[in-house]
């Protein structure tokens, strides 16, 4: 019997199981085939055989990548690219190889989908170097994940990629076309589909080259936080910030980037010691907004410090999602289902939001038991008319059973 011919490319085929596992994990939504991760999961054996073999022989064509169009907080759209359940398998493959390479290269202040960094990690130093600089700039980049140009972004893969199977691949998914909720499909020449399981160690690297090793170059005493293609320069003074802001701006133009002229602002870090009148002194960054705010010293005393807390815009998020359970319609249920239905969402809010400044999501938790209050209401006709005896009713519950909510365990109690 002759030996089975070897395949072009070696891949591991462990590689291959423990890239499912991040999918699995990851679950989301089916891609253009309609295959979910359940239908994946039931003929597994054979669907990662085939990813394995086909990336391995070189035959490996990324299908159309589902286009879902998802409005922007502030206005607008923007487009996710959702691939099939296969395809996230195999570019979670090739990003594990490329990951290898490029994580030891990036900045430690690029925070976005790297290992033992988190979006609170930025928020932290963002916060403790807002202390030290005065100066702030506020970077936006204009649809970053749409404009990435694939030549410049093709030569960092190839710098660093030392499987060529990773570089042809890459290639493949970049051009692979969007399919359209009509069933159009859109080629593409440039950019990255948020969404894609491959786009976060792109995005990285195409930003270490054009932003975070050009600023360690160009303005060395600079400071910066970046996750993703959300970033925040520290400065001295307001003339440096000028000029950095210009040469960044300059620096994106010329890597086929722009600036977003209307949200990339330069921002005064005003506090007790910082006084005057400026055009901005705000801004947000990662859900939250630093802006001038009442702290207390050890002392007791008041004093004005430059610090984070919630955003409006990730408050307004958090009520729309709370709206979108209607838990005051829900009579049919009882207290205990309600609880075990959104405990985990707000367990989650807390330990986000809460990590710096926690009181401002006090009044967010209040509109949160007035929508049980009402939930009362509808339960109980006794209570029907009579808001504050429902909201007393509710008031007892909580002093028997303050651990129902994980919000009353915060201390926001009816």
């Amino acid at each position: 019997m002759s030996e089975p011919k070897p395949k072009p490319f070696d891949i591991s085929k462990w590689v291959v199981q423990a890239a499912w596992l991040r999918v699995k994990e990851n679950q989301g939504a089916a891609g253009v085939d309609g295959q979910s991760i359940d239908d994946f999961e039931a003929d597994l054996r054979n669907n990662l055989f085939k990813i394995w073999n086909r990336m391995s022989s070189g035959s490996y064509f990324p299908p159309p990548v589902r286009a879902v169009e998802i409005p922007k907080s502030g206005g607008g759209i923007r487009v996710l690219g959702v691939p099939t359940v296969a395809d996230r398998v195999a570019q979670t493959v090739a990003s594990m190889y490329l990951e290898r390479r490029v994580e030891p290269i990036f900045h430690p202040d690029s925070y976005g989908y790297r290992p033992r960094r988190s979006a609170l990690d930025a928020v932290a130093v963002c916060r403790e170097r807002c202390w030290k600089y005065d100066w702030a700039v506020d970077l936006d980049v204009r649809k970053f994940f749409d404009t990435i140009d694939h030549d410049l972004l093709l030569r960092a893969v190839e710098k660093h990629a030392t499987e060529p199977w990773v570089v042809l691949y890459v290639r493949r998914w970049l051009v692979a076309p969007l399919q359209r909720p009509d069933g159009g499909l859109e080629a593409r020449d440039r950019g990255s589909p948020q969404g894609s399981a491959i786009s976060p160690v792109l995005a990285n690297l195409f930003l270490h080259y054009v932003l975070d090793a050009w600023l360690v170059r160009t303005f060395p005493d600079v400071r910066f936080e970046r996750y993703a293609d959300d970033a925040v320069v520290h400065c001295v003074s307001e003339g440096q910030a000028q000029q950095v802001r210009a040469a960044i701006a300059a620096r994106m133009a010329e890597c086929g980037l722009e600036l977003h002229e209307d949200k990339t602002k330069i921002v005064y870090c005003k506090d007790a010691n910082r006084t005057g009148a400026f055009e901005h002194v705000k801004f947000d960054f990662l859900g939250y907004t630093f802006r001038p705010r009442l702290a207390r010293n050890k002392a007791g005393a008041y004093f004005a410090s430059f610090s984070p807390a919630i955003s409006d815009a990730a408050a307004k998020r958090i009520r729309k999602k709370m709206r979108s359970w209607w838990l005051h319609r829900r009579s049919d249920r009882s207290l205990i289902f309600l609880a075990a239905m959104i405990n985990e969402v707000v367990r989650g809010w807390i330990g986000y939001y809460g990590k710096f400044r926690r009181s401002a999501l006090r009044p967010l938790f209040r509109h949160l038991n007035e929508i049980l209050v009402r939930w009362v209401q509808g339960k109980y006709k006794r209570f029907r008319y009579a808001p504050n005896r429902a909201r007393q009713f509710l008031k007892e519950i909580a002093q028997r059973d303050p651990r129902l909510f994980v919000h009353w365990q915060f201390g926001v109690r009816p």
